[in-house]
């Protein structure tokens, strides 16, 4: 994305008397939720720096004081989206015999929660971009690779058999999870009921197909 420096210098002295104070940091913060307020509300493709400059009442180049262009500021808003996922489904309250049931919940809840969040951390826009921050690249990776640690921990604890591979089903759930969250946040699939009979059929087939030799 290309910035305009040809400011009118008398319009960019009128914005700045508008502007609106944010302490150290403070402005950051507030993009990443405005923009992800107006991404929510009207879509990624209404979605401009300048309109969010606009919302927040600060000049049209103040974004860019903590954002290269856009596609920073969508792999920021996705990076902030892997953090909140993270705390939200890795709550490290699992059970053996249950853990995988919650996880899926949880999963699912966040999911349809923030989609906002969601479409950008899965995003095969974002992924694609050669512009793909290495920030957001550690934090998906660090939240999956918590993932594969407590499908080993369902391994020690008997849950699943240890002759799974562990990095394999976290591939093979995680994907399973993320199927069904794109069917809920896309409005395939509203029914409540019907989520939650989907939801325990997943967790059965999973375990049924990493359940230990000795109790299949």
């Amino acid at each position: 994305m290309t910035v305009d420096l040809k400011v009118d210098p008398k319009a960019a002295l009128g914005e700045s008397k508008q502007a609106k104070p944010y302490h150290h940091g403070g402005l950051r913060t507030a993009l990443l939720d405005e923009a992800a307020s107006m991404i929510r509300e009207d879509g990624e493709s209404a979605f401009s720096m300048r309109k969010l400059a606009s919302a927040l009442g600060v000049s049209r180049t103040a974004p860019y004081h903590h954002f290269e262009d856009k596609q920073a500021l969508l792999c920021a808003i996705a990076e902030e989206g892997f953090k909140r996922f993270a705390a939200s489904v890795n709550n490290g309250d699992e059970v053996a015999g249950k853990g995988l049931k919650a996880r899926v919940e949880r999963y699912i809840a966040s999911a349809v929660a923030a989609p906002e969040y969601y479409d950008l951390m899965f995003g095969g826009h974002i992924w694609r971009s050669p512009k793909l921050t290495e920030s957001l690249k550690v934090e998906s990776y660090k939240a999956f690779r918590l993932y594969v640690e407590q499908v080993r921990e369902w391994q020690s604890q008997g849950v699943i058999s240890q002759e799974v591979d562990a990095l394999r089903f976290s591939q093979v759930s995680w994907s399973t999870m993320h199927g069904l969250s794109r069917f809920l946040i896309d409005g395939i699939y509203l029914q409540g009921e019907v989520v939650s009979q989907m939801t325990d059929t997943v967790v059965a087939v999973l375990l049924g197909a990493a359940a230990p030799t000795s109790t299949k």
